[in-house]
């Protein structure tokens, strides 16, 4: 794996785990939903809003992209 693409897998996974645990806190605080339905929920729901990132090679060299729900299109990453 390249430098970029540990990059990229480190942020999708903060992003990942800031959201599953905000919304595993915020499930189980708010909703009748009890045993393993928190985290199951919680699990869906992080993995539909968090972006995606990827290292892709182009002719210019390495770069890294995102693409959010959230955001219009794919955007460069520095």
């Amino acid at each position: 794996m390249t430098k970029l693409q540990v990059r990229a897998f480190l942020y999708q996974l903060g992003c990942f785990a800031i959201l599953f645990i905000s919304f595993r806190f915020l499930i189980g605080s708010y909703t009748n939903l009890r045993g393993f339905w928190i985290p199951i929920t919680a699990f869906v729901i992080g993995t539909i809003l968090s972006p995606k990132f990827q290292a892709v090679k182009t002719k210019d060299g390495e770069k890294l992209f995102m693409s959010w729900l959230f955001v219009k299109g794919i955007k460069e990453i520095g």
